[in-house]
């Protein structure tokens, strides 16, 4: 991160006290200007959020510590599934605290490499990783009926709610039209100027992402799943409209956010609008590749499906001597002989008609 001037230190007794630059950029923010983004600064660029370091590190503690139960008691868990989701975390704090997300609080370009992040890659990440069904498997079940964590995790996956918000058609709307709706009002300006807002806008990224990814590609238990071509036709219809969203923005002649980004004047994005069409280009782009992971990901759970179905039917052939086979060839064989006897009932008919 670029080094920013800061004010004057000021000496109270033996301690130095380094006040913040008082900028339009730090009024408006609440950090200072990081300066002209380089080449390094994908790599340099730093300013750790505590509290999303802390999540991640609360997410990944339990996570390993459940693994380790289980393997303590003899049972097994995946090791790419652990993997997957060390790494999710680890993207999402890299796009919270490093180059995105120091950037993206004062460019709207930059802020559409975090959101596509946190919304589209950290969920490609997460939800293989399977943390419902690991918890149902480490959790102690309570004998005396009360309820207790695992009995929770298992209440709130059968629960009426989610049936509807985990709805495939449900969870793409909220995935899209929240993303509409929360760009073109005062949220978005809300969610760039204040802590809080900025803190409900991550969450809803990431929790809106993790439901779409979930509904298409998700293990772990919870209502009954679409078939896989019902959720290709909704993952490619989302992200058609994410991608118009996209055009749109490239488009765009009118600044989202006017009293935020309008009134920043780095010297770093001479035009905001043109950082705003570069957010469209990028809100249009990278969603390309997660939709590619999401259909073969989607394909491959369809022919795994396809090859259950037909090694269940090979044993249930094995065990009951291929019944269903014989009385399907059965069914076809009394048709025939329907049909044979009718041929002769009107042979019959057509000859005593002629006499």
């Amino acid at each position: 991160m670029a080094p920013t001037a800061l004010r004057p230190a000021a000496r109270r007794g033996r301690h130095v006290i380094v006040t913040p630059p008082d900028t339009v950029v730090y009024a408006l923010s609440g950090y200072p200007d990081p300066g002209a983004p380089t080449s390094s600064s994908w790599f340099t660029a730093w300013q750790t959020e505590w509290l999303w370091l802390t999540v991640a590190l609360v997410a990944c503690v339990v996570y390993v510590r459940w693994v380790l139960r289980l393997r303590r008691r003899g049972d097994s868990w995946s090791l790419l599934r652990t993997v997957s989701w060390v790494l999710g975390w680890a993207v999402f704090v890299y796009a919270t605290s490093g180059a995105p997300g120091v950037y993206g609080r004062v460019s709207f370009s930059w802020h559409m490499i975090e959101h596509m992040t946190v919304a589209m890659v950290v969920p490609l990440l997460l939800v293989p990783a399977a943390p419902i069904t690991l918890a149902l498997r480490a959790l102690p079940a309570r004998r005396d009926r009360t309820l207790g964590p695992r009995e929770l995790v298992l209440a709130s996956v059968h629960a009426p709610y989610l049936r509807v918000v985990a709805n495939p058609a449900v969870a793409a709307a909220i995935f899209f039209f929240s993303l509409a709706i929360f760009y073109y009002s005062p949220l978005f300006g809300l969610s760039m100027s204040t802590h809080t807002g900025h803190v409900l806008m991550m969450v809803h990224f990431l929790l809106s992402g993790y439901l779409f990814v979930w509904v298409l590609i998700g293990v772990d238990p919870g209502p009954t799943r679409w078939s896989p071509l019902a959720l290709l036709v909704i993952l490619f219809t989302t992200i058609s409209f994410h991608a118009f969203f996209g055009v749109i923005l490239t488009q765009s002649t009118t600044l989202l956010a006017p009293d935020f980004f309008g009134v920043l004047d780095l010297p770093w994005v001479p035009d905001p609008v043109a950082d705003q069409r570069t957010g469209g280009e990028i809100a249009w782009g990278v969603g390309e590749a997660p939709t590619l992971v999401l259909a073969v990901a989607v394909a491959v759970q369809w022919m795994r499906s396809d090859e259950r179905e037909s090694r269940r039917r090979d044993r249930s052939a094995e065990r009951d001597g291929d019944r269903e086979l014989e009385a399907y060839n059965a069914h076809l064989a009394s048709l025939g002989q329907g049909g044979a006897a009718s041929g002769a009932d009107r042979e019959q008919v057509r000859t005593t008609t002629e006499r």
